[in-house]
């Protein structure tokens, strides 16, 4: 009997909240099943010691996936021979930081980490980026790997999916199983656009159960401000709650999802939807042999293009900025 080949998974910022949350549930084989995992753990340098604790947790729980550990602060290195990276790392913004201040710092980290990963990751890398700005750190990473194919990037948007399932869940008092076809489109961030055009709870309509008037404000406030409230509430981000999505979002493009049904994630755009070429903006998307592909043919009424829009807008401004720095 021959064993599996194991996955080569690398992950930036293996000792924040979000890495630490993750590793554990890849361990127990959440992420990518029974397959055997080599793990190389990415951290900035003042954060080697908490990133080689980790490890040393990760030892402790004696999982019988793990074939080894490795903890560096050279992106080569770490993503030497990576099937899966995931960059969780960013410079988070402060206070008195103006956007394009936050964009340069992190194209600092991206950039380097996309030449990296160009070099010498595996030829069927897949990337996921977590860290915000997260579209756009998308976009400056793929830039910087011109060789890897832009449909292996994706921007983290299933968190925001997630959120808009539970909300329409407790609004009509059904289970999340029963809640399809919704989208998020645009930016992660406060422009995003959860929509419920063409999602069903169980067999009807979701604007038959909830109403225009809830589906068009209420719903999309709440679902673009939660991770504010999580912060006010618990005095820190998401943390749990994201490294569940970044298990959702990876197991479905592996596996695919039910049929009919569709989930969101960040890509590169090809034009679809009147989104412009070149930007990472979050679509509906399904799972084809391992690889993400847009939903096409949804109706886009004016309301919808309106939020669209003003997402998109978004999402152009942050790519001139970081084009006017000489970045992109």
């Amino acid at each position: 009997m021959t064993s599996t080949p194991p996955i080569t998974l690398a992950l930036s910022g293996a000792a924040g909240q979000i890495g630490y949350s993750l590793l554990f549930r890849v361990a127990s084989g959440e992420l990518f099943g029974r397959t055997p995992v080599r793990i190389r753990m990415l951290e900035a340098p003042r954060a080697l010691a908490a990133a080689a604790g980790v490890a040393l947790e990760l030892q402790d729980a004696a999982s019988r996936l793990i074939v080894d550990v490795e903890v560096t602060a050279d992106p080569r290195a770490a993503f030497a021979g990576a099937n899966v990276i995931i960059l969780v790392g960013a410079r988070p913004r402060t206070v008195g930081m103006e956007r394009r201040d936050l964009l340069e710092v992190n194209a600092g980290i991206f950039g380097p980490q996309g030449r990296a990963l160009g070099e010498v990751a595996a030829d069927d890398v897949r990337v996921l980026v977590i860290g915000n700005p997260a579209n756009t750190n998308t976009l400056l990473t793929a830039a910087n790997a011109p060789d890897v194919p832009r449909e292996r990037f994706a921007a983290l948007t299933r968190l925001d999916h997630n959120r808009a399932v539970a909300q329409l869940a407790l609004r009509t008092g059904v289970g999340v199983a029963e809640i399809s076809r919704l989208t998020v489109w645009g930016n992660h961030s406060r422009t995003q656009y959860p929509d419920l055009r063409h999602a069903l709870v169980g067999d009807r309509p979701a604007l038959d159960v909830v109403g225009r008037e809830w589906a068009e404000s209420t719903f999309i406030d709440v679902v673009a401000a939660r991770g504010e409230e999580i912060i006010r509430a618990r005095g820190g981000s998401s943390v749990a709650s994201t490294a569940t999505a970044i298990i959702d979002h990876s197991r479905a493009r592996q596996l695919g999802v039910r049929e009919g049904d569709w989930t969101s994630a960040g890509l590169i755009s090809d034009g679809s939807y009147g989104v412009p070429e070149g930007i990472v903006s979050s679509f509906p998307v399904r799972s084809v042999d391992g690889r993400w592909e847009i939903v096409q043919g949804l109706e886009i009424d004016a309301f919808s293009r309106a939020r669209i829009d003003a997402s998109v807008a978004e999402l152009l401004d942050e790519r001139a900025a970081v084009s006017a720095l000489g970045l992109l």
